[in-house]
């Protein structure tokens, strides 16, 4: 057996088509196309593998991503496409991967390490916890758009350019090339909505599918709330079917606007790991200070953590509860403070507002 390590750059072919059949068996595409920023050639080094008499049989892949959020800019480590062969199982090859990538990330100064599963109790062994909030709203009945006098499409020919003004206005933003957004449009299964302005600018645009997963539901958008909206009707619209989008808890006056037309369901953006803890201790600590709070604590005590404001602190027995605590959901008042007053100063940042677009999923 040898790995965790990279590929070799002559056994990349048959390592795509290792993935391709062990992940996507009943697809006619090789997966490579459907997370382009994640496995192709560049990233090499951030690809692990197990091999077994010159045979692939365990993989996982790190994408490091920049975030920007509006105290903090996260590097963040997604993982995913971990597989091992069905022959090579109950063995701990993925455990030895899993524990490689986490390495990378850490030499890497990654912030925090996230992935999307539904092993729950096997990657909480790795330290990882459910964390973060994601909020789904399912548009089961046709509405009227807020803004008339727009031009919609389905046409994938879009600017890269325009595309990432356009996304640039989020709050919470993963930097991306014009050419990353390029190969983004490339995906299979995925369909592109546009709405114009009558001077020819793109004013909103959705994003339904990823190749095998997401279908039905609008995983990456992006334009003022109105303009969405008005896009959003076009889609329910023209597809005739109920239609699903996904959003984060900070994108509050979009969250409004679809609670008057539709149930709401929240969920757990993902599992996330801690990986740098000092450098984004000291991240989280910046961003307090920039809103005037000099006393915020978060730090190592032993072998748990010390969270609070001043002298009204927690002590935190594990990561995977200083995870929940910094990225939610948590109801600070539920907490044993003394002062009424630290919930109310500790809700200036956090939780903090964190976002995996669709596209940046691994």
């Amino acid at each position: 057996m040898e790995g965790p390590r990279p590929p070799h750059e002559s056994e990349w072919p048959h390592l795509l088509s290792f993935l391709t059949s062990s992940l996507r068996p009943e697809h006619t595409w090789s997966i490579e196309t459907e997370y382009p920023t994640a496995l192709n050639t560049q990233n090499r080094h951030n690809v692990r593998v197990m091999t077994h008499n010159n045979e692939i049989v365990s993989h996982s892949v790190l994408k490091p991503m920049i975030i920007k959020s509006p105290h903090i800019i996260y590097k963040a480590a997604g993982i995913g496409s971990v597989v091992t062969r069905e022959d090579h199982r109950n063995q701990g090859f993925s455990h030895k991967i899993l524990s490689d990538c986490l390495t990378l990330a850490e030499q890497q100064k990654c912030d925090f390490a996230i992935l999307w599963t539904h092993l729950h109790d096997y990657y909480r062994k790795l330290g990882f916890e459910l964390a973060g909030t994601e909020i789904s709203s399912t548009l089961h009945k046709e509405f009227e758009p807020p803004v008339t006098g727009l031009r919609f499409s389905d046409e994938k020919n879009i600017s890269p350019d325009a595309l990432n003004r356009v996304f640039a206005q989020h709050t919470v933003t993963t930097l991306r090339t014009p050419d990353e957004v390029k190969q983004y449009l490339k995906i299979p299964q995925s369909r592109a909505f546009t709405a114009w302005r009558q001077d020819g600018t793109l004013a909103a645009y959705a994003i339904e599918g990823k190749g095998a997963d997401l279908q039905n539901y609008i995983h990456e958008w992006g334009g003022q709330v109105p303009e969405l909206l008005s896009l959003l009707s076009y889609i329910r619209k023209s597809k005739g079917e109920a239609i699903t989008i996904i959003t984060p808890q900070h994108s509050r006056n979009l969250n409004s606007q679809l609670k008057a037309l539709t149930p709401q369901f929240e969920g757990y953006l993902g599992m996330i790991k801690l990986v740098d803890e000092l450098g984004f201790f000291a991240k989280i600590k910046r961003g307090f200070r920039s809103e005037g709070i000099q006393d915020f604590v978060l730090e190592k005590h032993g072998t748990g953590y010390l969270f609070g404001i001043g002298r009204d602190q927690l002590v935190v027995p594990q990561s995977s509860d200083i995870v929940r605590l910094l990225f939610g959901p948590v109801d600070y008042t539920l907490f044993d403070f003394q002062d009424p007053k630290t919930p109310e100063t500790l809700n200036k940042l956090l939780p903090l507002p964190l976002w995996i677009w669709g596209w940046d999923s691994v």
